[in-house]
């Protein structure tokens, strides 16, 4: 095992989430295993890239090729992301220990009959054009140990934001929600049994559905869900979801939770923005409901992370449904709501640099603990 250096090391986590909306790359700093982050770098992902990505996620015509073009395409994304990121910082390619990037997710089956989760992002190339060692593909490894390969984050929320005494939940509102539930440090290993799944959709389907009926790919504030009313028999049906009532470990992706899916309930008369508070109040009321479930009453502290955040109405709606709990962003932890996952990379990549796991068998039910992802050598 690889002895922790005395000194500042600086990693760089790169994260496109399931909302494909930007890639962002954040550089940390670990001293002392201390974590800090530092700056971010953040590159929009333009609306025809994210259309043949999210191309992907779905079976079609010469997909082979088509996932080789984007694979580099992407690639070239990430490493001019982290060069200006670089740049701006004043930093070598030499001052950086290495790069963790999670590349895109085009598919992710761990239901499957030969589990996988694939991710493009050719990290070759990004060891190439950054000159800095890269680690990537870092979801088969658990998978391969007969785990979810999702999600990943609750290890690095564990190192930075296990709490001292009580009760916390950490919830990233992304394309996907998960949850992510801490208790106080303790030296007894049952009490620091760390318990994480995701929940089901967090903003892929209404950002999906405001795409396709207004030709935006976010509803800022939530401001086109709260013109709508809630359909109580749709909502009913959406709770009722066989993911969302089956037992962790478990995780999903766009694959899943899709526009396809929103018409196998189907055809609704009603509104389209009526449909879209559904949606809002679908991501709420699932939230909610995880949270009462397993913290059983028991006061807890929930932090907020991811772009769910900026969702001003979905916050609200989140605050009504658990009114008898604290909530506040990851920001009041010392880490912005919008870079929680970038950083997770990093901390990842810090941990395979070590020959560390990175996995959580609790969380993913994996078989065992695993050092996660592929060293590609500048």
């Amino acid at each position: 095992m690889k002895e922790r250096l005395h000194k500042e090391e600086l990693y760089i986590g790169v994260m496109s989430g399931t909302s494909m909306d930007a890639v962002d790359a954040v550089l940390i700093s670990i001293t002392h295993n201390k974590f800090q982050t530092l700056a971010c770098q953040s590159s929009t992902i333009s609306p025809e890239l994210k259309q043949q990505l999210s191309a992907l996620c779905f079976p079609g015509n010469n997909e082979i090729e088509r996932s080789a073009h984007l694979d580099i395409l992407f690639a070239e994304l990430i490493a001019d992301t982290v060069n200006t990121l670089l740049i701006k910082q004043n930093l070598k390619a030499q001052d950086i220990c290495a790069i963790g990037s999670h590349g895109q997710t085009i598919r992710h089956c761990p239901e499957a009959k030969k589990p996988f989760s694939l991710q493009i992002g050719n990290p070759s190339i990004i060891a190439h054009k950054t000159g800095i060692t890269t680690i990537a593909d870092f979801r088969m490894a658990d998978i391969a140990a007969e785990g979810q390969g999702a999600p990943l984050v609750p290890a690095f929320h564990q190192a930075v934001f296990n709490p001292e005494t009580g009760c916390r939940a950490i919830i990233n509102i992304g394309g996907i929600a998960n949850i992510t539930l801490l208790h106080t440090k303790s030296n007894d290993a049952k009490n620091n049994i760390v318990k994480g799944y995701d929940i089901g959709p967090g903003n892929t389907l209404m950002d999906q559905w405001i795409l396709k009926h207004k030709h935006t790919p976010i509803d800022l504030d939530g401001e086109w869900a709260r013109s709508g009313n809630i359909l109580p028999e749709l909502l009913e049906k959406f709770l009722a979801d066989a993911f969302i009532q089956k037992k962790p470990p478990k995780s999903s992706g766009r694959e899943y939770f899709n526009l396809a899916w929103l018409d196998t309930f189907s055809p609704y008369q009603a509104n389209n923005e009526d449909i879209q508070r559904t949606l809002l109040e679908f991501t709420a009321q699932v939230l909610a409901d995880t949270v009462n479930h397993e913290t059983n009453g028991t006061p807890c502290e929930i932090y907020l992370c991811g772009g769910g955040v900026k969702n001003r109405f979905l916050y609200e709606r989140i605050n009504a449904l658990l009114p008898d709990y604290r909530i506040a962003s990851t920001g009041n932890l010392g880490i912005d709501a919008q870079l929680v996952e970038g950083a997770a990379f990093a901390w990842l990549a810090s941990q395979t640099m070590q020959n560390l796991p990175g996995n959580i068998e609790s969380v993913t039910g994996a078989s065992c603990a695993k050092i996660l992802g592929g060293i590609y050598l500048a």
